[in-house]
């Protein structure tokens, strides 16, 4: 028998909280399961900072990766025997979506702007290179890898396929959602995932909803409107992400510098000479990355130590509304004050700005265009969401970006010039 259709002797579950439990048949999903690459993801937070602002959001990326594989497992079930699916790209779908998030580093978004790096990239590099999942994968064949990687670059030629992994109503939000909102505690991220697995089905391109489950999807998407807004841009956890990533740029401006660390940043060296490869990229877990934290708090330089302090210890930034189209006149005005404070404004004073977009309908030529969302009439036609659903329609297309001013008001009380303090004051306070 093949790799690809091979079973293992007794079925492996998985007990989750989210879909009660994980199924696991297949002898290749097993096996990439055990890998190192997909092991490490364990060791690395879903929702980076958050549990700064949530304190039970401590969950990883190996979680949400096998919830997002159950979730495709389930909608196959669903599709077989059905028009225009293809059983032979079930070990296809199941090992894509087991794989979507397997080149996340540690606290991903952060370390990606400092390190000008993509997750996506090294999604592609596990994969592809010589590593223990592109090992497992190339015992089906030496093709496959390939196959698995244009999934999840969503370039591969069944759109189908990757519609299930990558869309406004895939397999990996649906997870993130349910998941996100379990572990932080709150309710807005819940939705009827059973209805809408029951109402999905295979199109030629992707998957589209019956129309009987219109509601399902609309609880769905402001699911995700109202998770965005209130856990994933909560402006307690940008103030951490801030400091997260002026830690991380200290540390690498000071290496560039000459600067003698107490504790040779071995793990950072490829980073901060802009050519990490996949290996050191492997190795960096977000253990590693609190060490080093924790040893950067006894450095002899003041702002790597006090940054890292507050990171480690939740002693976050302040913040104000601040719209940078109207309000940068006192941006300048704040950067010249405190350099006469002492407070380097480069650390301790940031713009941070997050942006949404709840759904779109498809806008051809857009830097990001979005395959929108397609419901199974009864008269057999396909309609777009928006045009049927009013609810839908009210969040079309609206694009959302929330500005936020970041300082540590700790600092600023410390001023001793007394007039300097109150300038300062009088703006953080208008």
């Amino acid at each position: 028998m093949s790799y690809m259709l091979q079973q293992l002797d007794e079925e492996k579950v998985f007990k989750d909280p989210v879909h009660r439990y994980i199924h696991v048949r297949d002898r290749i999903i097993w096996d990439l399961i055990g890998t190192k690459e997909f092991q490490r993801l364990r060791r690395i937070r879903q929702l980076g900072t958050t549990f700064l602002t949530f304190h039970g959001a401590e969950h990883s990326r190996f979680s949400h990766s096998l919830g997002v594989y159950e979730i495709v497992r389930r909608i196959i079930e669903i599709f077989q025997g059905r028009p225009h699916w293809d059983d032979e790209e079930r070990i296809l779908c199941l090992a894509a979506a087991l794989l979507h998030d397997v080149g996340h580093g540690p606290y991903s978004h952060s370390f990606e702007k400092v390190f000008n790096l993509d997750h996506e990239d090294f999604t592609q590099s596990i994969i592809l290179g010589d590593t223990e999942v592109n090992s497992v994968l190339k015992r089906v064949d030496d093709d496959f890898p390939r196959k698995v990687s244009e999934v999840i670059a969503k370039t591969y030629e069944n759109k189908l396929v990757v519609s299930m992994i990558s869309s406004q109503i895939d397999a990996d939000r649906m997870d993130y959602l349910l998941r996100d909102a379990y572990f932080t505690g709150v309710s807005y991220g819940q939705f009827d995932i059973e209805r809408i697995l029951r109402v999905m089905r295979p199109k030629e391109d992707q998957v589209v909803i019956k129309h009987s489950g219109m509601h399902a999807v609309e609880d769905y998407i402001m699911s995700r409107y109202q998770m965005y807004w209130q856990v994933y841009f909560h402006p307690v956890t940008r103030s951490a992400e801030v400091i997260l990533s002026k830690i991380l740029n200290r540390a690498k401006v000071l290496y560039q510098e000459g600067y003698t660390f107490k504790l040779d940043p071995l793990h950072f060296v490829s980073l901060f000479n802009d050519n990490v490869d996949l290996d050191d990229y492997i190795k960096l877990d977000e253990g590693i990355i609190q060490f080093y934290f924790q040893a950067w708090q006894d450095e002899e330089d003041e702002i790597l130590s006090d940054l890292c302090e507050r990171f480690l210890n939740r002693r976050l930034f302040k913040y104000m509304e601040f719209n940078p189209n109207v309000h940068m006149e006192h941006w300048h005005r704040l950067y010249t004050y405190f350099v006469k404070a002492g407070i380097d404004p480069e650390y301790y004073l940031i713009v941070d700005s997050s942006s949404d977009l709840p759904y779109d309908f498809y806008r051809p030529g857009e830097e990001e265009e979005r395959l929108p969302i397609h419901l199974l009439m009864k008269s057999g036609e396909y309609r777009e969401l928006s045009r049927e659903s009013t609810v839908v329609e009210a969040i079309s297309g609206k694009k959302r970006t929330d500005h936020k001013l970041y300082y540590p008001s700790d600092l600023v009380e410390k001023i001793d010039d007394q007039d300097l303090k109150r300038k300062i004051s009088e703006i953080l306070e208008f």
